[in-house]
Parts: structure tokens; C-alpha cells; sequence
């Protein structure tokens, strides 16, 4: 642990030394501790991930297709980059797109499920970035087919169709995440509302259908626990598309109404050393990173837009991204991830989950909340 502090402490004045763009209306997310501040967490963690080869879930070789733990992380990345204006840090992450111009794009997932079609977020997000239309072409197609149907589609995917969803709906909160992100990042892109109102169709739907009174989330109808990453997913997707959607938009209040539930109901479930659990409603399951990173990134944001008090939820989400930090090792992994789950009406399930370091799911929203923390 020793080691560990000294060397965030080294990291932490090497950022403090660096030119970067840590502008921020609210007092609250300034005077960093040491070993904290996210323009040098965030350049640890970048510069890790960046260096490193594609995801294949933790298993040995390279994966079938890129993952969506990759592509989380990824954007992560390029959120970060632009946030701290590191151009070389961008110039990294742009290269490693390059595999996918060559001929051979077996990595290229096929646009068949929610896992698969949220890839289209790197490209358009590489075209928000560098305004190469080769980027638009390839991220656009993501995001166009989440929302065509299939050849020979199943009559639930024609119903879906029927009622302005994608055919991708799976009713599991991860989703939440996944079918928004893409979206929302295919409406930055073109600025065409059609992607803007299909997320926020999908999330309203979603929100009538599983939100509980207390504001948070089952996994699924017939997942009935209040599993952390889920929760995670939801609160970053309302994060994201609250942050495009205009203020007259017919869909906004009845988001940010859930958003703003949501986060008073995490608030009253911080635990002491400023963490939420695997479990969100129980305290003797274990402290999980990557839905502490998720809500960090969501209260955070929510603070710097003034769609939160910062005198009511600054202290918990700042309290909440330097104990974050204490999780992350010498190499920049992060500690105590919850590895891939699945939905099952299991609590115990849920309770048995490994303690992974170093998965993607908890790498990419360190980065999410470490570009939160410098955006203006």
C-alpha cells in the first residue's frame, strides 16, 4: 500500500506539472488531495489501457470481435483525452482504430445485439474528434440497423419495431447503457433528432417499466436485485443522454425526474468509506469499483450541469473518487470489479460474483469520471 501511494503520489504531481484543461465552475472539485487528481489518475489509467492489446473477457488470446467492456473503456479514453487536451494521448487511441480500416475487419462485431452494435461508439466518436467522414460511414451503420429490423425478424422483434423501440430490446438495465450511448453519440455526430428521440423513447420505456419507488433498479423483471454495475449502467446512461437532450425536449423531465430519484436514492446508500456495494441494498456484500466509478461519473457530471446541488451531493461524489483511486494499483488496474454477470433470479448469484482486477468494466468508468471531473 506504501508503494502504491508514493507511486499515485509521483503520478498525481507529474499531472499537476502537465498542461491540461482541469477548469471547473465548482470549488468542490478542486485542491486535490495527493495521488488524486484525475488529470493524473486518468493519464495513469489512459496510457494503461492504451498500451495494451484488445479484451478478450480476462480469457488468454485475442477476443472473436471487440468487446463491449473494450468500447466502454475506449470511449473512456477519448473522453479523457479531449477533456485534459492531451493530443498525443488521442493520437494513440485514433491508431488504435486502424486494424478496422485494413481489409481483413474480422474484429468488426456484427450489428446483432446490444453487446455488439454499442462498437459504432468509437467511430462516431473518432469522427466528433478528428471530422473524418470515414469514421461517420462506419459509426452511423451501428446506430441506423440498431433500429432496422433484421432479415426474417422474430414476431417480438417485429413488435418492438411497432412500438418505436429498437429490436435489440432486451429489458435488462445494462441496456440502458448500451442502446443509449450509441445513439446519443450518432445524434452529436449528425445532429439529426431521430437518434436523440429514439434513446429517449427507449429510456422512458425502460424507466416506466423497472424503476422501482425508491428509485433504483432490478436487474431485470425477473431479476429482482438491485445488482450495483446494473444500477451503474442505468445512472451513466441518463448521465449521457440528459447531457445532449435540449430543454424543451418532450422526453427531458420525465428523465431527469428518474435521474435526480435515482441519485438521492444512491446518496442514502454511500456506505462509510464513500462506496457502493455489489448489491446496493446489502452492506455485507462487497464494495464494487465499477458501480462506484459509474455513479461517481453520473454525480459528478449532474453537480457540474447544476441538475444536482453541489452543497447536497459535491462531498459525496468528490469522498466518493479518492477512496475510488485507493482501489487502483501500481500497474493501473482497478481492484474489485465484479466480473461479467448475467441476469439471474439468484440473489445468491449475484452474492458469489468474483472480485476481478484490471476487467474493463471497471477500468472504463474510471476514465468516464476522470473526463467529468476536467470537463468545463
Amino acid at each position: 500500500m506504501r508503494k502504491l501511494r508514493i507511486h499515485l503520489a509521483i503520478v498525481a504531481l507529474i499531472g499537476l506539472l502537465a498542461p491540461c484543461s482541469t477548469v471547473s465552475a465548482q470549488k468542490i472539485f478542486k485542491d486535490w488531495p495527493l495521488g488524486t487528481d484525475p488529470a493524473a489518475i486518468g493519464l495513469f489509467v489512459a496510457n494503461h489501457y492504451v498500451a495494451g492489446p484488445f479484451s478478450n473477457f480476462g480469457n488468454p488470446g485475442p477476443p472473436q470481435s471487440i468487446t463491449y467492456p473494450e468500447v466502454c473503456t475506449w470511449y473512456g479514453a477519448l473522453q479523457f483525452a479531449k477533456a485534459s487536451g492531451n493530443k498525443e494521448l488521442t493520437t494513440k487511441l485514433i491508431q488504435r482504430y486502424e486494424p478496422f480500416l485494413a481489409q481483413s475487419q474480422s474484429l468488426v462485431p456484427k450489428p446483432d445485439h446490444v453487446d455488439h452494435s454499442v462498437f459504432g461508439t468509437i467511430p462516431l466518436e473518432l469522427y466528433l474528434q478528428t471530422n473524418e467522414a470515414k469514421y461517420l460511414d462506419a459509426g452511423q451503420s451501428f446506430a441506423d440497423q440498431q433500429w432496422q429490423l433484421p432479415a426474417n425478424p422474430q414476431p417480438n422483434q417485429q413488435e418492438l419495431q411497432s412500438k418505436g423501440l429498437s429490436w435489440q430490446t432486451r429489458m435488462w438495465i445494462d441496456d440502458m447503457y448500451m442502446i443509449t450511448i450509441l445513439q446519443v453519440e450518432a445524434f452529436r455526430a449528425t445532429g439529426n433528432k431521430e437518434y436523440l428521440d429514439r434513446a429517449a423513447h427507449e429510456m422512458v420505456v425502460y424507466l416506466d417499466a423497472i424503476q422501482q419507488p425508491e428509485g433504483l433498479f432490478f436487474h431485470a423483471a425477473d431479476a429482482p436485485f438491485l445488482w450495483g454495475r446494473g444500477n451503474g449502467w442505468v445512472a451513466a446512461g441518463m448521465t449521457e443522454l440528459l447531457s445532449a437532450l435540449p430543454g424543451n425536449h418532450a422526453d427531458r423531465a420525465r428523465i431527469m425526474e428518474s435521474y435526480k430519484k435515482m441519485m438521492a436514492a444512491l446518496k442514502k446508500l454511500q456506505d462509510k468509506n464513500y462506496m457502493w456495494h455489489q448489491l446496493l441494498d446489502d452492506p455485507n456484500s462487497f464494495a464494487e469499483t465499477s458501480c462506484t466509478a459509474m455513479f461517481t461519473f453520473a454525480l459528478v457530471t449532474g453537480v457540474k450541469k447544476g441538475w444536482l446541488d453541489e452543497k447536497e451531493y459535491g462531498l459525496p461524489a468528490k469522498n466518493a473518487w479518492t477512496t475510488l483511486v485507493k482501489y487502483i494499483n501500481e500497474s493501473g488496474d482497478i481492484k474489485d470489479v465484479c466480473e461479467g454477470t448475467n441476469k439471474r433470479n439468484d440473489q445468491q448469484y449475484y452474492l458469489n460474483r468474483s472480485r476481478v482486477t484490471g476487467d474493463l468494466h471497471g477500468q472504463a468508468p474510471v476514465l468516464w469520471a476522470a473526463a467529468a471531473l476536467l470537463a468545463n
